[in-house]
């Protein structure tokens, strides 16, 4: 019967490139690599992540001023997510709100005629987007949830409506605003009636002519288009 016997290698025999220490790290050390940072790399990570969505709102905010009509700004401090969720609710299709950072906003909106926004860009702002003419119809929504909620601090901080700021205290000139009915009404009964009643309506203010004249050559064109 033959017996084998196994030795170490002696200090003469050939060098293996063994080290018990790299097969037994011990986990509680941390790597000792020169270009290990991790605290960095979660920064850097957090960042991006943070950049990407700083983005993201600002190219919601310019899509949301396609085809918008008025932008106005609502403060929102103190406001729950249960009370946006029925604002929001409450609001018409056309009638869109949004939270975003003033900054954001107001890099959206460099370069165009919402500029002017710019006075109310302060404290903590919610955004409405109304996509439709009938503005007064967008803004009633919010004063009744205001009244209701007794929000009185949480008041219209400005807005923009045809390239002109209005302050909180000229909300009042948005919110009556004639109808698309009422300028219907006003048009014909002034084209029907005396030379007056013609030249009253051409003397009224500009801003109501202009909405006046859009309304009927719009009804001009669908009527056209229908034929």
């Amino acid at each position: 019967m033959e017996a084998t016997f196994f030795t170490l290698p002696s200090s003469n025999s050939h060098s293996y490139p063994f080290s018990l220490k790299s097969h037994f790290n011990n986990p509680l050390t941390l790597p000792t690599h020169p270009h290990f940072k991790p605290k960095s790399k979660n920064l850097t990570i957090r960042s991006a992540i943070s950049r990407t969505k700083k983005e993201e709102t600002v190219e919601t905010v310019k899509q949301q001023l396609e085809d918008c009509y008025l932008l106005a700004g609502i403060s929102y401090k103190g406001l729950t997510v249960k009370q946006f969720q029925e604002l929001r609710s409450q609001l018409p299709d056309t009638t869109k709100l949004l939270v975003a950072k003033n900054t954001l906003v107001l890099k959206a909106i460099e370069g165009t005629k919402w500029e002017a926004l710019k006075p109310c860009m302060k404290g903590m702002n919610a955004w409405l987007f109304v996509h439709s003419e009938e503005i007064p119809a967008a803004l009633k929504p919010y004063r009744t949830f205001q009244k209701e909620k007794k929000l009185e601090d949480n008041d219209f901080t400005g807005a923009v409506f045809e390239g002109k700021f209005y302050g909180p205290e000229e909300f009042k000139a948005l919110e009556t605003l004639p109808t698309r009915a009422e300028i219907y009404s006003q048009l014909l009964g002034s084209l029907k009636g005396p030379a007056s009643a013609v030249v009253g309506t051409i003397q009224a203010p500009a801003r109501n002519l202009v909405m006046v004249l859009k309304a009927y050559v719009k009804k001009l064109e669908e009527e056209g288009g229908n034929q």
